[in-house]
Parts: C-alpha cells; structure tokens; sequence
C-alpha cells in the first residue's frame, strides 16, 4: 500500500509540532484555583461583619476516573504547578493540532485516491 504524499508545508508543520512537544516539559491535567475559607471558631475574624477570610489557599482539582479529586498546592510549588497546567494546555492544542493535520492529509489522500482511475486488467485467456 502506498503511503499519502505529505506536501512541503505539511511537513514542516508537522515537524514544528513534534519539536514543540518534545521541548514541552512536564504536563499536569486540571485546573488552580484559590480558595478562601472560614473556620469554625466563633470569635475568629473571618465572622466578623464584613468578614476577612483565611487564605488565600491554592487548590489543584483534576478528574481521576469520572471523580473530582483536590490537592492543597503549597505557596513555594505554585509556580511550579502553574507551569505544569500551561504545558498541559499546550499540550492538548498541539495534539488536537496534529490531528487536525493528520485528517487533512487523510481526506486529501481518500480524494487523490478517487480520481486516480484504477489500472486497467489484462483478461487472460485459458486454452481449452
């Protein structure tokens, strides 16, 4: 089976995405948020009228087999976490980038196919 011919620029987008991937980094799925709470103690400043709030406090939730699962992120791992989520959203476009890329040339494959008429048969004949 022959392989679908890739044009010039197909290739160098392809390749493009394959060096951004592979200079990404680390990935983590999900998503930061900071959180303020209020405690349980009565007389605490964060019952006051208007109150003030304990935090802020990061929180990283992610989906982990349909469940949504929560981790404190510690103020010296912030930075770190945040990158971690940017790469993964990278991550995500270039894939679906290169799916993309990859049907295009798939469906442009399909057409060529269709036009190209289909080599002729050479009717044998069988002596008797």
């Amino acid at each position: 089976m022959d392989s679908v011919p890739l044009t010039r620029r197909q290739q160098d987008r392809a390749a493009r995405i394959a060096a951004e991937l592979a200079s990404l980094g680390l990935a983590l799925p999900g998503t930061l948020i900071e959180r303020r709470i209020r405690c349980g103690k009565p007389g605490c400043r964060c019952h006051a009228d208007p109150p003030l709030l304990h935090g802020p406090y990061w929180q990283w939730t992610r989906k982990i087999g349909g469940k949504t699962v929560t981790r404190l992120v510690p103020d010296d791992q912030l930075d770190d976490y945040r990158q971690w989520l940017d790469n993964h959203r990278r991550l995500r476009a270039l894939a679906a980038e290169l799916e993309a890329l990859t049907l295009a040339i798939a469906d442009a494959g399909q057409r060529a196919r269709r036009r190209t008429p289909a080599p002729a048969r050479k009717n044998r004949q069988t002596s008797t």
